[in-house]
């Protein structure tokens, strides 16, 4: 169903189930999948948005990227399936480089006044919560959330499973499966709750754990306890993805806390 009041672009492709609300206007080379509801005075182009997807009034999605170097070159923006974006959300397309594209994920959730700049990737089940700003070419690992007001430096990862608290600020790699929180967000545990949730057994949850103390120790540097944790802690999939996070950095990664603030899964 399309509202009466809305202005659809010839060129846009849209399911006959899909629901138009009131005011809303729906540009060049747009794509909306069966069942998605855009709710009312909502602005989209150069987009295209998967099924189930839910777009809050006055939202943007699709508009010309924050980059002095665009030239209105045919980038866009993908949403996948069943996600969520809340009011007043903004999403660029992408700028000219890369693979054109800024991509938000399925099953993510974009709560009220979130920000998603240029050539984003939002991996699946991905949360950012009140006035989060994405910076451009930040990637966000699957199943991460970001507290609210929160603010990113371009080009950094954010990793798997993380968890950053509210009113944090980041201009390097957050490591996965992490809890952090401060400006910057250094790591202060690991997100023992998401593994758990997420069916990792506590042998893993524990072997990964020590690796992760030993990431974070200020007793060695990065190449020391990367050392350490692949001659000592049985390996798995979590502590393999952190190592070879870190290997890749390429801003670096926050590791760094308090000597007596590390938390364990017996706490």
């Amino acid at each position: 169903m399309i509202d009466k009041t809305a202005i659809v672009h010839p060129s846009a492709q849209i399911a006959p189930d899909a629901v138009i609300g009131p005011n809303t206007v729906i540009g060049e080379n747009v794509k909306i999948g069966s069942k998605t509801r855009v709710i009312a005075n909502a602005y989209i182009e150069y987009a295209e948005i998967g099924e189930r997807c839910t777009i809050s009034p006055f939202t943007t999605i699709g508009s010309e990227p924050q980059d002095l170097g665009y030239k209105g070159e045919p980038t866009k923006v993908i949403i996948g399936d069943d996600t969520v974006i809340k009011e007043n959300v903004t999403i660029h397309r992408a700028a000219n480089c890369g693979d054109l594209t800024t991509r938000v994920g399925s099953k993510c959730l974009l709560m009220v006044g979130s920000h998603v700049a240029h050539n984003c990737v939002l991996e699946d089940e991905v949360i950012l919560a009140n006035l989060v700003t994405l910076a451009g070419h930040i990637h966000v690992g699957f199943g991460a959330f970001i507290g609210g007001m929160s603010v990113f430096h371009q080009n950094i990862r954010i990793g798997t499973m993380a968890i950053v608290s509210g009113f944090s600020a980041a201009r390097q790699d957050i490591l996965p499966y992490s809890k952090g929180e401060g400006r910057p967000p250094v790591p202060r545990g690991l997100n023992v709750i998401a593994l758990k949730r997420r069916g990792v057994s506590q042998e893993e949850r524990v072997n990964t754990n020590a690796a992760f103390k030993l990431l974070i120790s200020e007793d060695y540097n990065t190449t020391q306890a990367v050392e350490k944790i692949q001659a000592e802690i049985p390996s798995n999939k979590y502590i393999e993805t952190m190592v070879e996070f870190v290997k890749t950095s390429k801003r670096g990664v926050l590791l760094k806390s308090y000597k007596s603030g590390h938390q364990s899964l017996e706490d």
